[in-house]
């Protein structure tokens, strides 16, 4: 049986901080005492969005990490990656509250950019049995 520690941890790690965003919103919810969608209440709107960003690109990120982790891939560079998304993915949601461009926010998504391109190459040369 495959010894899949590194998809496990990510598919936790995933689960926490998608738990983590709902919450966010919820207390936003309460806050700003909306009972349906966002009602105009601008940190509510952030803190969905910022849930929505991770729901978008998440799924994409535990495929492929599964996938390399099943394909004998099961490094550290599997697991640091893993591990730098997660960090990238909390950095996001951070800066969307801000009113400004922030940096949190402009590195969250660009290393969840990165990393998903990294992660697609490194599945298509697996596939092609270059690595």
């Amino acid at each position: 049986m495959a010894d899949l520690h590194i998809s496990l941890f990510s598919v936790a790690a995933a689960a926490l901080v998608n738990l983590w965003l709902a919450l966010r919103c919820g207390k936003a919810r309460i806050d700003g005492k909306v009972l349906h969608g966002d009602g105009g209440h601008i940190p509510l709107q952030r803190h969905m969005r910022a849930q929505a960003n991770f729901v978008e690109y998440t799924p994409f990120a535990l495929l492929l990490i599964l996938l390399l982790d099943l394909s004998g891939q099961d490094g550290w560079l599997l697991g640091l990656s893993a591990l730098a998304y997660f960090v990238a993915r909390v950095l996001h949601p951070l800066g969307m509250q801000a009113d400004h461009p922030a940096k949190t926010r402009q590195i969250g998504i660009g290393a969840t950019f990165v990393l998903l391109l990294f992660w697609s190459v490194w599945a298509v040369l697996v596939a092609l049995r270059l690595v």
